[in-house]
């Protein structure tokens, strides 16, 4: 019979979380480096915690949210991203290059990395498997379009789809459009309507009210 946390894993599993699969294939990885006593495993689940809660998406979105509710920190954050993460305490722990691009009415912008799965981890949290595989690495070069559709995302025919690609030195975090109705509202409550795959490029910001 399988354990409790298993049918946790399953539960999330069946429901499409990204960040849950990772987990599955973390959950494999530690059983076997384990056994063979490499690691222990409350250390391995401090690590997969942090990045998932803490150095997780919500950095990403205490950002986004700050740079809706602040014009002079959005400027700063198109400006030079680097530097105003790391105003906010956000640093790289190996030394990337930040840049932030802005979704316009006009322009709508998407994260890949061609070459391998370059993200950064530090905004955004562990990298969804969809982000590391063959098929959206290519067709979001040739076709962003349609990715975007697989997404559920249209947007109208005379948007201009801006793909950025990742390297090892520079990493790219998208500012989506702030959504209507959301005049006034802190920091921390526009931040929950920040979701990973905004600050991707794969997903809109959600609006007041819609949930994940």
């Amino acid at each position: 019979m399988a354990s409790s946390d298993d049918d946790d894993h399953e539960h999330h599993h069946q429901h499409g979380s990204e960040l849950s699969e990772t987990q599955l294939r973390v959950r494999a990885l530690e059983t076997v480096l384990t056994e063979k006593g490499y690691i222990e495993p409350a250390a391995m689940d401090a690590i997969v915690e942090a990045y998932e809660t803490k150095i997780g998406p919500r950095n990403g979105a205490a950002v986004i949210a700050k740079a809706w509710a602040d014009p002079a920190f959005k400027k700063a954050l198109l400006d030079n991203a680097t530097q105003a993460v790391a105003s906010m305490g956000y640093l790289s722990g190996v030394s990337d290059y930040l840049v932030a691009v802005e979704n316009t009415p006009e322009r709508h912008n998407m994260i890949v990395c061609t070459l391998c799965s370059c993200y950064p981890w530090e905004l955004l949290g562990l990298p969804p498997t969809w982000y590391k595989s063959a098929p959206y690495r290519s067709r979001t070069v040739k076709d962003p379009r349609s990715v975007l559709a697989d997404f559920g995302v249209t947007l109208p025919s005379d948007t201009e789809i801006r793909v950025w690609d990742s390297t090892a030195e520079t990493r790219f975090i998208v500012l989506p459009m702030r959504p209507a109705g959301t005049e006034g509202w802190s920091t921390e409550r526009l931040a929950d309507l920040v979701t990973r795959n905004s600050m991707i490029g794969t997903g809109l910001a959600l609006n007041p009210g819609e949930k994940p």
